[in-house]
């Protein structure tokens, strides 16, 4: 399958593409750092994992969406302010059967590309691997975990299929999934409690349920959500999420969010696709969001200062 990356030299972007080159697809990692692709194209893309082994993939970057030519599929992880202009610059690699696949964070994307290039064209999904970016072509794989991804309609497509063959043979965890608006929520409630909680106090994820101040905010964050999910008629069982993170913090180490990475660089964060979906979904609802509220306002405080 003839795949193209968009924000493909980023830590998300760069894991998916090493699985996917070395699983024998035609991978091309577009961003607009040149620092970055220059590097990957130089020395190859080096991704380590929690362990520190490295493997190294002669993955092919650009700057140039024009170079790659029409491909199967592109895979957006670019920052969700981003997406627009990304898609549009990405005109020269989208054929008559291309499919674009969404693979990031929060509520909102799959219809920014929708408005561009028609829902049908558009494949959603969200994934549970977390990773950094060290250096220029240079990234870490914190942990791995399972990919969802599903059509809008929740049809188990022919093309879907495809995808999930592609991930599946190069080694990626992959779920076919026929309520892809729920386990997208699923993942946003994690979102919503640990990104803005994280890259407030600067923890780290292991050191989030650690504190009982943190827990105490973060079960508040997730009931507002679940009630804002179920009112939508969006299934998401406040319980079984609870769990989930809980668990989930315990054993993520010294993983930092990518909302705190964001921070820590000084460059926007993506606060209005996580907790500011919450607040924009409440308004068409009776129901009060101010523990998410706040962590919009104050995370938009903490963007001034960049």
């Amino acid at each position: 399958m003839k795949i193209a990356i968009i924000g493909g030299a980023g830590a998300m972007g760069s894991v998916f593409g090493s699985f996917l080159f070395n699983g024998g697809n035609d991978v091309h990692l577009v961003d607009v750092s040149k620092t970055s692709v220059d590097q990957i194209n130089s020395a190859g893309l080096t991704v380590k994992n929690s362990a520190g082994e490295s493997r190294v993939a002669a993955v092919p970057a650009t700057t140039d969406p024009a170079t790659v030519g029409e491909v199967d599929l592109i895979i957006t992880f670019v920052k969700c302010y981003h997406t627009e202009a990304a898609i549009r610059a990405a005109a020269p690699m989208i054929g008559d059967s291309t499919t674009v696949l969404s693979l990031q964070n929060g509520w909102g994307n799959a219809q920014r590309i929708s408005d561009i290039i028609g829902k049908e064209r558009v494949v959603v999904g969200v994934t549970y691997h977390s990773a950094s970016l060290l250096e220029p072509g240079v990234v870490r794989h914190n942990a791995a975990g399972i990919t969802h991804i599903g059509e809008l309609d929740g049809k188990l497509s022919e093309r879907l299929g495809s995808i999930a063959a592609a991930f599946s043979e190069a080694g990626l965890d992959v779920h076919q999934s026929s309520q892809i608006v729920s386990d997208i929520w699923s993942k946003l409630a994690l979102n919503v409690c640990t990104l803005p909680t994280s890259a407030l106090l600067r923890f780290t994820a292991g050191e989030l349920p650690k504190h009982n101040g943190t827990l105490e905010l973060m079960r508040s964050l997730l009931h507002e959500t679940a009630l804002v999910a179920n009112a939508q008629g969006i299934q998401l069982d406040e319980e079984e999420r609870w769990k989930s993170i809980v668990a989930l913090l315990e054993r993520a180490g010294a993983g930092k969010s990518s909302m705190l990475q964001d921070v820590e660089n000084r460059r926007l964060t993506e606060i209005d696709v996580i907790n500011g979906a919450i607040t924009k979904a409440a308004a068409t609802t009776n129901i009060e969001t101010p523990y998410n509220l706040a962590m919009v306002q104050l995370i938009k405080a903490l963007e001034e200062t960049f």
